[in-house]
């Protein structure tokens, strides 16, 4: 007898985005070049058929034009000044709990991962929600690149802080540089993804670019953009937002519809670009593949 064994990303065929929108878009994007011009993404950055958002895909207008990145400003229209933070060069330092802490360019990274293009649903703590195609490789990849050693429990990630080209760094308010962490089965877990492109182009910068993460069970704030170095210790990390504001922010910050922030509530979300309420999913819908996670952490603060 042949058993289906349901993973996180499956949904029905009715909720899946038709596969002729997709395969037209990439189709305009390779007749304009985007896909193979210099520093644009990878040939191999190709469609991966079993990660569908069960969403349409949000307008690429809105994604990126409606922006957190509070090293850049505390509003969301941020896109033209995150221009100024360079894309090129780009380094990454693997540091701590490894076998051989170094520096990495990012471009001789990408020469050693297998990259593809995912489409996740991205929920925020703030109640919008977006479902973007975002390309790069998984993290698992990249951990094992690391080789971090049997006594690393976390990943640490830390965010650019060049005040050259960020003035919301000036802000002595918030406790720069911007950091956040992941325990060490939640990164390999097979949906936490290294992000370098977004809609068939390389990630902008007011995304995350040149290289942010995507974690698509998590609020997002959990993943970290425009990183260059990431970290693996023992000890579990005071992350960005728990260390500014533990009663409303914690490490774990899973999604839970049950689970109200202190000042809204979380059972709904706002598609941006259409404005359409939904409801909230457990685990942004991914729970059937990450909820195992968490079952020896009951006792821990999961939901945010």
């Amino acid at each position: 007898m042949h058993i289906l064994r349901r993973r996180g990303w499956e949904i029905s065929e009715s909720r899946v985005t038709p596969e002729s929108a997709m395969l037209g878009r990439r189709g305009l994007l390779k007749a304009a070049g985007v896909l193979s011009v210099a520093g644009a993404l990878p040939a191999l950055a190709e469609p991966n058929a079993k990660f569908v958002a069960g969403r349409a895909l949000t307008d690429e207008k809105y994604a990126t034009t409606y922006n957190n990145f509070y090293e850049f400003d505390e509003t969301k229209s941020i896109w033209k000044e995150a221009q100024a933070l360079k894309q090129r060069p780009w380094t990454i330092e693997l540091a701590g709990l490894v076998k051989q802490p170094r520096t990495i360019g990012l471009d001789d990274l990408l020469k050693q991962v297998q990259t593809e293009e995912r489409i996740y649903r991205h929920r925020c703590v703030e109640t919008w929600a977006m479902t973007v195609p975002w390309s790069g490789f998984s993290l698992a990849q990249l951990l094992a690149i690391a080789e971090p050693l049997g006594s690393a429990k976390y990943v640490v990630f830390q965010s650019a802080a060049d005040k050259a080209a960020m003035p919301g760094l000036r802000s002595p308010y918030y406790p720069w540089p911007y950091t956040e962490g992941l325990a060490i089965d939640e990164a390999a877990n097979d949906l936490a993804f290294m992000v370098t492109g977004l809609y068939g182009k390389p990630v902008p910068p007011q995304n995350g670019g040149p290289l942010r993460i995507a974690l698509p069970w998590k609020y997002g704030f959990k993943s970290a953009k425009s990183i260059v170095k990431i970290s693996f210790t023992e000890k579990r990390p005071e992350t960005f937002w728990e260390g500014l504001n533990p009663g409303e922010y914690g490490f774990w910050a899973n999604v839970n519809p049950a689970v109200s922030h202190p000042r809204w509530s979380q059972a709904r979300e706002k598609l941006l670009g259409s404005g359409e309420m939904v409801p909230t999913q457990i685990y942004n819908g991914y729970g059937d593949f990450v909820a195992g996670l968490y079952e020896g952490r009951k006792g821990e603060k999961l939901f945010m």
